[in-house]
């Protein structure tokens, strides 16, 4: 039901929907960034913040014949990035992935590689090439 027009919204409410927002728009400009960095290595980027059934993509590229599904990791220092691998779900990115080339069947046939994007202030971005296999 919707809150009520005349009982005011709950201040730490707003304040988590405010922290939440933050950190998307934090995300997507990591997202962006990402992207740009792959186009200037020469990679073709065919899709962005993709969802599917078995989680979402944050970006998908193309280079040299190779399908690579990217996930970006944006902190906001140096010292979260030693944790940020630790974060990634490596079986969310994989199921998502396998669904991805399920709707891109022109795909199935070259080869797959996931990677990692780590992005923090006053760095440049480290791109981790392969960083796992899927299972």
């Amino acid at each position: 039901m919707p809150p009520s027009p005349s009982r005011p919204r709950n201040r730490r409410s707003q304040q988590t929907r405010s922290a939440r927002l933050g950190a998307e728009l934090f995300g997507r400009r990591g997202e962006d960034l990402a992207a740009l960095y792959l186009r200037l290595k020469g990679y073709r980027i065919l899709a962005r913040r993709v969802k599917t059934p078995g989680g979402e993509l944050d970006l998908v590229a193309r280079r040299l014949g190779v399908t690579v599904f990217v996930e970006v990791k944006a902190r906001m220092s140096r010292a979260e990035l030693g944790v940020a691998l630790e974060a990634v779900n490596t079986r969310r990115i994989a199921r998502a992935a396998e669904h991805y080339v399920a709707r891109h069947p022109e795909l199935a046939s070259a080869p797959l590689r996931f990677d990692v994007i780590f992005l923090a202030p006053m760095m440049w971005p480290r791109h981790l090439r392969n960083a796992f296999q899927a299972e």
